[in-house]
């Protein structure tokens, strides 16, 4: 009977569940491990019986192989990620099968591990995920906070790039600088600005949201700061403005990119005096306010072509935070996913438990150019429409599933070597896109600048 090596600290930081058929290998890994003390470790033999596990013993972290008789490394890891989508996974494959960790990596696991162990690096993964809980944890709100209805949880993800931002909201809430929030449409700005917020001093106060591209020209000075009656035709009655309203507390100017040059000359007025007037009015209006901006734009371009005020530039931009494209942190779709058909199926009155794995996978394969605003659309349709209690891949947009067509391919390996892996890979994807640079990249799951250095590092060329 094997032994049931165990030991619980009331300090331990990380609980790791190591999953592997061979009794061996689970042996050798906990006689590795045991001498680390922020650890609290339990094993299984299989799929199945991890999951059984998981319910006694609440794991932070599931270590799996992926070659398991019965379920597998990936049906596990499909698993986790629907009944436990905290949980971290890491994967471990032998050097022979690259294309199985960058398939895993895909539907959700941390990270990967190769073997033969490297304990060094396993140790040095289990510090940088302690380290990102240290992050969560640091950022849980207090209870008033709470009855607000806003948590740092609302912001979904366990990629690293998350990560960095919230350590990033943690430590811009504290302080009172301006903030200029990027990205694409739909990447969530808004909330991070939420987040921001409610983490700072000023979180009693009131939180303004303003879409600058929302008004016309010439409204547009009345909604931010408000006029005098009689100011203009239909200014019946005298009016405070969002930057009144906001007085204390925070206010966060959406689509800053799209405010018009007069209105810009008002606003640096604000960030460098926190002054203006009312339209109409010749009195002087002081707020104490902090300005959150955001815009999926680059202003350093609208500056040089004289459709932004550098000076005005150079104040908003006083801390940036750069939020990532849903297609540059695939790993949190499942997440996403579930989070948003628990939400769904709440307001629509539905029991909707599971999502088959076909649909699963053409979501975690879609670029998302609508990121995570679309993502939340896909997943409302096809709770309205699904007939049972699983989401189909019927249930996707005829669009969706006609644009993704899933292909696998088998690598043939001359070493066991990372990089000739790696780079034996980026050949064949290239080879099978017939070397479109931008579609070996998309197919890769990396950026197109990274592809074209690493085929200068492993003097990759196209066939004359």
């Amino acid at each position: 009977m094997e032994t049931d090596y165990r030991w619980y600290k009331m300090s331990a930081k990380i609980k790791v569940l190591f999953v592997d058929d061979e009794k061996g290998c689970r042996e050798s890994f906990l006689r590795a491990m045991r001498r680390e003390d922020t650890l609290l470790l339990e094993t299984a033999c299989d799929g199945k019986e991890a999951l059984k596990k998981l319910k006694m013993f609440p794991a932070d972290v599931v270590i799996t192989d992926i070659m398991m008789p019965g379920m597998d490394g990936f049906a596990l890891l499909e698993a986790i990620k629907k009944r436990y989508p905290d949980v971290f996974v890491l994967i471990v494959t032998g050097m022979g099968s690259i294309e199985d960790a960058v398939k895993a990596m895909k539907a959700g696991a941390y990270d990967y591990i190769l073997k033969p162990f490297d304990f060094h690096v396993i140790k040095m993964l289990l510090e940088k995920i302690t380290e990102h809980k240290r992050i969560l944890k640091k950022a849980a709100f207090v209870e008033n906070e709470q009855r607000k209805g806003y948590r740092f949880e609302n912001i979904i993800g366990q990629d690293p790039k998350m990560f960095e931002i919230y350590q990033k909201i943690t430590d811009i809430a504290r302080s009172k600088a301006t903030v200029l929030i990027t990205g694409e449409s739909g990447t969530g700005k808004e909330v991070i600005a939420e987040a921001i917020h409610y983490r700072s001093p000023r979180r009693e106060k009131s939180l303004i949201a303003f879409n600058c591209a929302a008004l016309t020209d010439t409204l547009i000075n009345s909604e931010l700061f408000g006029h005098e009656k009689g100011a203009f035709s239909g200014a019946i009655t005298q009016k405070k403005g969002h930057f009144e309203l906001a007085d204390e507390g925070t206010i966060f100017l959406d689509e800053i990119g799209d405010i018009p040059i007069p209105t810009q000359v008002v606003l640096l007025r604000v960030l460098e005096l926190g002054t203006f007037q009312r339209v109409g009015s010749t009195r002087t209006t002081k707020v104490d306010i902090r300005i959150i901006c955001a815009t999926n734009k680059d202003l350093s371009e609208a500056v040089k072509e004289k459709l932004f005020r550098e000076d005005l530039f150079y104040r908003i931009n006083v801390v940036m935070l750069h939020i990532p494209p849903l297609r540059e942190r695939k790993s949190d779709i499942p997440l996403l996913v579930n989070h948003f058909l628990g939400k769904y199926c709440a307001e629509n009155k539905k029991d909707i438990s599971l999502i088959s794995k076909a649909a699963m996978n053409i979501l975690v394969r879609h670029d998302w150019p609508g990121n995570v605003r679309e993502l939340a659309n896909v997943i409302e349709n096809a709770v309205i429409f699904c007939k049972g209690g699983e989401i189909l891949l019927d249930n996707l947009p005829e669009e969706l599933r006609t644009t993704i067509q899933t292909k696998a391919f088998t690598l043939e390996l001359p070493s066991s070597s990372l990089p000739v892996a790696e780079a034996t890979m980026i050949r064949k994807v290239l080879e099978e896109t017939n070397w479109n640079l931008k579609r070996a990249a998309k197919e890769l799951d990396i950026a197109r600048g990274t592809l074209y250095s690493k085929m200068n590092k492993y003097a990759i060329e196209k066939p004359q």
